[in-house]
């Protein structure tokens, strides 16, 4: 028992804090797009990349990790999550994804919810993921709040960007939520920006039947373009909708997430300069918005000129953003199937790391190796677009981090499993 207490205890006891590293002799990845650096080195001081590449100084007063014959990444920043505001989806009191019933819809903010010791976290972040966009999920209208990205750290201090973006559902969910049609979706979305307009011009005598007064005010950041709207679509149709609506409302900064469709009309989109966080793999149709999945669907839009990133939206977004790294090393895969279209290996790895932070607009901050950003970085024993590889050392903000989670403690357990550890119903 004794033993076991002092484990946990090492666990809440809060990481070191950030130091001087050199990382060297490793694969070097910028995450930018451009071309692995063999042999290079990564230097790390006061939580921040200050080099990464080749012909790189390294200070004297560095802590120095040899990572020969190893890869050296930036961590993979998941495009779309639910990550930490669930912990078992199935029970409603662990579950604060969607406010339901409540009023609030435009005005929740996910900040609040967000669990940094939720167990999906030190999962993924032993993974190599090291930081993700948290959108919550729609209630009773089409707008569903704001969003934030996060850090995977093992810290309380979770927050990288609050209120990073409002989020709302276009297509069959948000129809359904207009009250069951697209037509009554346009309606509502063009009504509910006409109320936060409203409001702006008189907010206090503003009174509304259509967007209460929290949900108006919190729009006002939207139509003035100082927080971007992510837009989950998905038929082809509804995308040339949402492009359309764009030119409506030009101050508006749109994000499209899912696409599933996207490649049917990936010239428009390319000419409009909407980014996409797409889902990687969907190539069933699942739903009558989809019908024209491919796998294909990233690679072809890619190749139009659209700004891409990879995301997971509605697709285990709660607990396996480990996946990332699995999807974009199966687009490589696809890349060289006769006609196909996929990405190149080093298009792959920016779709998962500096791809969501320029379409967030903080890829200055974080999602590479390149000078000044956030010291995310991942040491791994083989290709990281593998399957068969794994983190060796992940650090976030400079700080090295654990690679324990739940999982492995249980699988440690159950491996060898001794009587006196393992409750009555497994006795033989």
């Amino acid at each position: 028992m004794k033993k076991y207490l002092l484990f946990a205890l090492a666990l809440i006891a809060a990481p070191a804090a950030a130091e001087t590293v050199a990382i060297t002799g490793g694969k070097v990845v910028i995450g930018d797009g451009s071309a692995p650096v063999e042999g290079g080195t990564v230097v790390l001081r006061d939580g921040k990349v200050v080099a990464a590449g080749s012909d790189v100084s390294i200070p004297a007063d560095a802590r120095r990790v040899d990572a020969t014959g190893r890869w050296v990444t930036p961590g993979i920043f998941a495009g779309f999550s639910r990550v930490g505001l669930s912990e078992i989806g199935a029970v409603s009191q662990t579950n604060d994804i969607s406010g339901g019933s409540s009023a609030y819809n435009a005005s929740i903010d996910v900040v609040p919810a967000i669990n940094p010791k939720a167990s999906a976290i030190a999962v993924n972040r032993t993974a190599g993921v090291t930081r993700a966009v948290v959108a919550p999920s729609t209630g009773r209208n089409i707008f569903a709040g704001f969003g934030a990205v996060i850090d995977l750290g093992q810290d309380y201090d979770a927050i990288t960007k609050a209120r990073a973006f409002q989020f709302v559902e276009f297509g069959e969910s948000g129809a359904a939520e207009a009250g069951g049609s697209r037509s009554a979706l346009y309606a509502e979305f063009r009504s509910m920006l006409a109320e936060a307009a409203r409001y702006a011009r008189g907010p206090v005598s503003y009174d509304s039947d259509i967007l209460t007064r929290s949900d108006a005010r919190a729009l006002q950041d939207v139509i003035n373009g100082r927080v971007r709207l992510v837009v989950h679509v998905e038929r082809a149709s509804d995308i040339l909708q949402l492009i359309k609506l764009g030119r409506e409302y030009p101050r508006i900064k749109l994000v499209m997430v899912g696409v599933s469709e996207g490649w049917l009309v990936a010239d428009k989109i390319a000419a409009s300069g909407i980014p996409v966080i797409a889902s990687a793999l969907n190539d069933l149709p699942e739903s009558f918005e989809s019908i024209a999945a491919t796998q294909s669907n990233i690679g072809r839009m890619k190749r139009a000129g659209v700004n891409i990133a990879i995301g997971m939206i509605n697709d285990w977004d709660q607990t396996q953003l480990r996946y990332s790294a699995q999807y974009a090393g199966n687009l490589v895969a696809i890349g060289k199937i006769p006609g196909a279209s996929g990405l190149s290996w080093d298009e792959a790895f920016a779709a998962i790391t500096s791809g969501p932070a320029k379409t967030l607009g903080i890829d200055g901050r974080i999602g590479s190796l390149r000078p000044g950003r956030a010291g995310d970085v991942v040491i791994w024993d083989g290709d990281p677009l593998e399957l068969s590889s794994a983190p060796v050392m992940v650090m976030i903000d400079g700080v090295q981090q654990s690679l324990d989670n739940r999982q492995a403690r249980l699988r440690e357990r159950y491996r060898t499993p001794e009587e006196d550890t393992l409750p009555k119903a497994y006795e033989r």
